[in-house]
């Protein structure tokens, strides 16, 4: 297997000689590759690059510049002059096909009088980080600028060119980032493998119970449901009321739970956790693979009612969100709508599903319509049995010590449109509390934060990784 994978200790400095001398060094050499890694991840998270409106430019000029600093080529690509993408490439022998990785620089944007630490200060407190893109997504950003420089200053030998794409507008402007990439200028990131967000380590307690890897995602696939009726003075009801027909084809769709449908990824996801959570909840993952349909939809139940992400991993998923109807106290309106976020499992074959909601509500005065909310290539997934899961898993397990489970993403990721085009991805992340999400810490929040120290061992694991993958092969003696 390659042996160009490096201690993070050594890397960029001087061989250390070996002993008891060696520590000291080692241990300097490591604080100082840990400092420029915050420095980079401070300097972007202090750049407000919220989307909307979007400026992605200063992130983008300091990427360029770190790298074009230690001669390793830069092109830059923009729809828009302030909405950059960067592109860097290490060119290895050719052997193999090029691995992508990949990071957004652009957040979604922010309420300032909810920040307890100003969302563009980067701060140190208690042993994390605060700041609006701690964990979505400048930790990959800057897992992508120290893994160049890396490979660079080691002179590591590559079987594949290492291309890294800084994009823009993964926060709901696709148009301007990877779709404008995909389509304009695919010959500068067509890769066999990609490494991207969406996977992460879950800690308990302070400690690491499993690492996730994103190979699968559901794709949106927005549908409005317009009831129609007609117009009238409100002091004399009726029963074509398009408000109440609305009513009842929303209850109808929710009360309908589309079938539990595993793929190999969920499949996998839920035979591990099975294995190691603990035995009552272990259970219900378990009897989610049983053959008896029963035993399946109690598990189901379970966990739509204790654990709604993962019962969301289980099938097409339907939210109703946004419900829209009249004007006036007095006026019954002649038209009313509401707006389904739905998410379908990799496989579903959209019109068939539109067309059974619109079975399930049975109502000819109720239009079902796609309303084009996110769209995105059909979900794809990538296989967990091939070299790139591997070596991924593998490098997890050294760093983090813990099991590795295949997961699917219930939202979306800029990984589709390269799954589309045939590259294989997976998703990684640095390791998270648990709780952190619920508390309000998590991607999003109003006190999103990063764990300083899992900043460190994520971006260590994403070098290991790269040269697993990338690394040239030392022959066989």
């Amino acid at each position: 297997m390659n042996v160009a994978r490096f201690a993070w200790a050594g890397l960029g400095i001087a061989v250390i000689a070996a002993g008891a001398a060696a520590q000291p060094s080692a241990q300097s050499d490591r604080s100082s590759l840990e400092a420029e890694t915050l420095r980079h991840f401070q300097a972007l998270v202090r750049m407000d690059t919220t989307s909307p409106p979007g400026n992605e430019k200063p992130a983008a000029d300091y990427v360029a510049q770190v790298l074009e600093r230690e001669g390793i080529p830069v092109q830059t690509f923009a729809l828009e002059a302030q909405r950059p993408n960067v592109v860097a490439r290490l060119s290895g022998n050719g052997r193999k096909r090029p691995l992508l990785i990949m990071g957004h620089t652009d957040t979604v944007n922010v309420d300032l009088a909810k920040w307890q630490h100003p969302p563009f200060s980067a701060a140190r407190d208690g042993g994390h980080i605060y700041g609006r893109g701690t964990v979505d997504d400048k930790d990959s950003v800057t897992a992508g600028i120290m893994t160049m420089l890396l490979l660079k200053r080691n002179f590591v030998a590559l079987d594949r060119d290492v291309i890294f794409l800084a994009e823009a507008g993964e926060e709901g402007t696709t148009n301007i980032g990877i779709e404008f990439m995909v389509e304009k200028h695919f010959d500068t990131i067509d890769a066999e493998y990609c490494l991207a967000e969406g996977g992460n380590a879950t800690r308990v307690d302070g400690d690491v119970r499993y690492s996730g890897v994103q190979t699968a995602e559901k794709f949106p696939k927005g549908i409005d449901l317009i009831a129609h009726g007609v117009a009238g003075h409100g002091s004399v009801p009726l029963e074509t009321n398009p408000i109440a027909r609305l009513a009842r084809a929303i209850t109808a769709v929710v009360q309908w739970q589309p079938p539990v449908v595993l793929n190999e990824t969920t499949r996998a996801y839920f035979s591990r956790l099975g294995e190691i959570e603990e035995p009552a909840v272990a259970r219900r993952y378990r009897d989610l693979l049983s053959n008896d349909a029963a035993v399946v939809a109690a598990a189901d139940a379970w966990l739509r009612a204790n654990d709604p992400g993962k019962a969301s991993m289980l099938r097409t998923s339907i939210s109703p969100n946004i419900v829209q109807g009249g004007y006036r106290n007095n006026v019954i309106p002649s038209e009313a709508r509401a707006t389904l976020d739905v998410r379908m499992r990799p496989g579903e074959d959209p019109d068939a599903f539109r067309a059974e909601i619109e079975r399930r509500i049975g109502d000819d005065k109720v239009d079902v319509v796609f309303n084009g909310f996110g769209e995105r290539p059909a979900g794809l997934v990538s296989p967990i049995d091939g070299e790139a899961f591997v070596a991924i898993e593998r490098a997890l397990r050294t760093h983090y010590a813990a099991p590795v489970v295949p997961m699917m993403s219930t939202g979306a990721t800029d990984m589709a449109f390269l799954r589309a085009k045939g590259i294989r991805c997976y998703g990684v992340g640095p390791a998270t509390d648990q709780e952190d999400g619920p508390l309000g810490f998590g991607a999003h929040s109003d006190q999103e934060r990063i764990v300083e120290a899992e900043l460190y061992r994520f971006v260590r694991f994403f070098y290991d990784a790269v040269v697993a993958l990338a690394g040239a092969e030392q022959p066989r003696r």
